[in-house]
């Protein structure tokens, strides 16, 4: 085969195709001679590093270690589309009446990965929530508990475990209607159980306003400069004995760098993107107010500025 003809060097040289790019590349001068190619090669890979075997295949998908079988499991398909014999026939029914005994740990890591995505959460957010619910599982405990609210509740906590908190009634947007009260009655009982599994209590890591404020603070379109004070705020409101939830601090701190700023949010649109009461809001902005030249930063707001904050 002729080597590819290269524009800028005049003669045929030798290319170097760029997988990632898909672009074929002249090997002396870097002129792109073709970009943006389709690779029709075969995409070999392997799903056996853990046991040793490098041979590359292209069939399968990653194992689970959480299920029995890692997840691969064989299904008995119909000859030409058609079940000719009574023997495939009936190992098909059997197949389908739930031969697998990975059943319900599937359709509940399915469940899990519906929420995350939901949710925008990362893969080891959802991996946590699925170890928490194998154990969960595998204590033979759950038997009539209300199904939604256990997965919802491994997926809490996993965020918790994470550093990636998410509040109640986010998760309870995708809990499949789950009610609060039931997702955080599921949240104890989990607790309970693990912890009486491992011995000693179970870390959930620690809540900070600041684990919500930059999320509500985009659900809310506040611009750069809003942003970077309200988080300078909130972090100068753990200096202070302020006995409010972080939820409820970071709601009003978004509320009092609000009215400072250009663009003002109404309260209500602030509790719809927070999921705080109007009135609880109100209740941690009155708390606040007294440390308001404390917690808002010299260059976002002057003093003389800072009398144009509403009293509570």
């Amino acid at each position: 085969m002729a080597e590819p003809y290269c524009r800028d060097c005049k003669k045929h040289t030798e290319v170097v195709f760029d997988h990632s790019a898909g672009d074929t590349v002249c090997s002396e001068c870097g002129l792109v001679l073709e970009a943006h190619c389709i690779d029709e090669t075969s995409e070999w890979r392997t799903f056996a590093n853990e046991s040793g075997d490098n041979d590359p295949v292209r069939v399968g998908g990653p194992t689970n270690p959480l299920l029995t079988d890692g997840g691969l499991s064989t299904v008995i398909s119909k000859p030409n589309g058609v079940q000719s014999d009574f023997l495939s026939s009936s190992l098909g029914r059997w197949q389908n009446r739930g031969s697998n005994p990975d059943r319900s740990l599937i359709v509940a890591f399915r469940t899990i990965a519906t929420m995350s995505d939901r949710l925008g959460l990362v893969a080891t957010i959802k991996d946590r929530a699925n170890e928490i619910y194998k154990k969960v599982e595998d204590s033979k405990s759950i038997r009539g508990r209300n199904q939604d609210a256990i997965l919802a509740a491994c997926l809490y906590i996993a965020c918790r475990q994470e550093d990636k908190p998410r509040t109640v009634k986010e998760i309870c947007s995708v809990a499949n209607g789950a009610s609060k009260k039931e997702i955080g009655r599921a949240k104890e009982f989990i607790v309970k159980l693990l912890e009486e599994e491992l011995g000693k209590s179970m870390e959930m890591g620690t809540i900070h306003a600041g684990d919500f404020l930059r999320r509500f603070c985009s659900h809310l379109g506040m611009n750069n400069q809003a942003v970077k004070a309200a988080t300078e705020a909130v972090a100068r409101s753990e200096e202070l004995d302020i006995r409010r939830s972080p939820i409820s601090i970071a709601a009003a701190v978004i509320y009092m760098i609000s009215q400072l700023s250009d663009d003002k949010k109404p309260l209500r649109d602030i509790s719809l993107a927070t999921g705080v009461a109007e009135g609880t809001i109100r209740n941690s902005y009155k708390d606040l107010y007294p440390h308001a030249a404390k917690l808002i930063p010299d260059w976002f707001a002057k003093d003389e500025d800072l009398k144009n904050l509403c009293s509570p």
